[in-house]
C-alpha cells in the first residue's frame, strides 16, 4: 500500500506495555492446544466474541513475542511498521465510510477507536490474550489487536504482506458498522431462539457481510484514495483464504464439521471480499442481498 505520508487515525489507545491486568481463573483453565489456539486466533480475527467461542469467563492461551513498532500519535506515516499500516487503515476506513455512511444510510458514521495492546486487555466484552488475535467488541465499539498478530498472520497463515493487515483492519471495520446498522443485533437475538447448527449459519452470513463492507472500503480506497498497489488485493485474498473454516479445522483436526462453520469457508470468504471490491456497492439493499441465504 501507498502509507507513506498518509494521514494516521487519531482514533487510537495505545495501551502497549501497559499490561493489561490479569485473566482471573487462568490458572484453573489451563493451557490451550495448538488447534484450540488457532481456531481462537480466527474468532477473533473475524469480529467473533472470546466468551462465546470459550465458554468461560475470559480469553486465554500463549502469548506472542511483541512485535516492534513505532509508538508515535497522529501526524503522518514514517515507515510500514505493523502500526503505522493499521493506524492509517483506519484513517483511510474513517475517509471512506465518513463519506459514504450518511450518503448510503441517512445517518453520520461514528468512528470506531482502535486499541493497540500486546500480550493482554481488558474489553467490555471481557479480557483477551495476544494468542487470541483481533477482535471488535460491540459494547464499547473498539477494534483490538495485538501488533504480534501480523506476525501471525505471515509466518502461520502465509498471508504476507501489509494490505493482508490491512484487511483484516477494514472487516473489524465491517463489523462496527454492522453494529451501527442492526444486523449484529438481529443475528445475536435470532441465535437465541435457533439451533446450535442453525445459529452458527447465522454467524456465517455476518461475518461474510464484513468482509464483503472490507471490500467495498478496498474499492473506494482505490478508485478514491490512490492507496492501493499490484498485489495488494491478492494478499487480501490470501487472508481470506488462509482463515477460512474448513481451511483451519483441516489443518488443526485433520477433519472438517460443515455444520459447526461460524465464519465461512475459504472459497467464501474470497468470494465476498471480492464482490464487495468488485461492485463497490455498499447500499442497503446489496448489504441485505448479501446477507440473504443465498451467498452462504
Amino acid at each position: 500500500m501507498k502509507i507513506q505520508g498518509r494521514r494516521k487515525s487519531s482514533n487510537v489507545e495505545d495501551r502497549r506495555g501497559s499490561g493489561g491486568g490479569m485473566m482471573g481463573g487462568m490458572g484453573k483453565t489451563g493451557g490451550f492446544g495448538i488447534g484450540t489456539v488457532i481456531i481462537m486466533i480466527v474468532v477473533f480475527f473475524l469480529g467473533g466474541n472470546p466468551l462465546d467461542y470459550l465458554g468461560i469467563g475470559g480469553g486465554g492461551g500463549q502469548t506472542p513475542a511483541p512485535t516492534e513498532t513505532t509508538r508515535s500519535e497522529g501526524g503522518v506515516a514514517t515507515g510500514e511498521t505493523n502500526a503505522d499500516i493499521v493506524q492509517v487503515t483506519l484513517a483511510e476506513t474513517e475517509d471512506t465510510w465518513n463519506r459514504l455512511f450518511p450518503q448510503l444510510y441517512e445517518g453520520q458514521y461514528r468512528e470506531p477507536v482502535l486499541v493497540m495492546f500486546d500480550g493482554q486487555v481488558r474489553s467490555a466484552c471481557g479480557f483477551a490474550s495476544a494468542a487470541t488475535g483481533p477482535f471488535y467488541c460491540p459494547a464499547d465499539q473498539k477494534v483490538y489487536i495485538d501488533l504480534s498478530f501480523a506476525d501471525q498472520l505471515r509466518q502461520r497463515f502465509g498471508a504476507p504482506g501489509d494490505f493482508a493487515l490491512a484487511y483484516v483492519i477494514a472487516h473489524e471495520v465491517g463489523h462496527h458498522i454492522q453494529n451501527q446498522l442492526g444486523y449484529s443485533q438481529r443475528v445475536s437475538q435470532a441465535r437465541n431462539r435457533m439451533s446450535e447448527e442453525d445459529a452458527n449459519a447465522m454467524s456465517v452470513r455476518l461475518e461474510l457481510q464484513a468482509d464483503y463492507l472490507a471490500g467495498v472500503w478496498a474499492h473506494d480506497a482505490k478508485q478514491n484514495a490512490d492507496l492501493l498497489e499490484q498485489g495488494d488485493i491478492q494478499e487480501g485474498i490470501q487472508a481470506a483464504t488462509a482463515i477460512g473454516d474448513d481451511r483451519l479445522q483441516m489443518e488443526s483436526q485433520g477433519y472438517v464439521v460443515p455444520e459447526s462453520f461460524t465464519h465461512g469457508t475459504s472459497e467464501q470468504r474470497v468470494r465476498a471480499f471480492t464482490a464487495g471490491y468488485q461492485t463497490g456497492d455498499a447500499s442497503q439493499g446489496a448489504l441485505d442481498e448479501y446477507f440473504s441465504a443465498r451467498n452462504l
